[in-house]
């Protein structure tokens, strides 16, 4: 089955789903990550779905770090979550 024009998979549940309905966590040259809100940082990407559930599987199994090859800080898992909450999906 072919992938739709602007449709990404989520790293942590493997489904693929609109870019809307996915939170954007970019990698730096530099070798750090930012949440990507606005999809518009440069870098290597990877997204997440907004729920609670795949953002809970992410965090407990590392998969940030995994599939961006870097350490993740507290302060992006915090930026994630009130981003999960704030659009109403947790």
């Amino acid at each position: 089955m072919p992938k739709k024009a602007g449709q990404r998979m989520c790293v942590s549940c493997r489904e693929f789903a609109d870019k809307q309905q996915l939170l954007r966590v970019a990698r730096t040259k530099q070798g750090q990550a930012y949440a990507d809100l606005g999809g518009r940082i440069f870098g290597r990407g990877a997204y997440i779905c907004i729920n609670e559930k795949c953002l809970q599987k992410a965090q407990k199994r590392h998969i940030l770090e995994r599939v961006l090859k870097i350490k993740t800080e507290d302060s992006l898992w915090q930026q994630l979550w009130e981003e999960t909450y704030r659009r109403g999906s947790a």
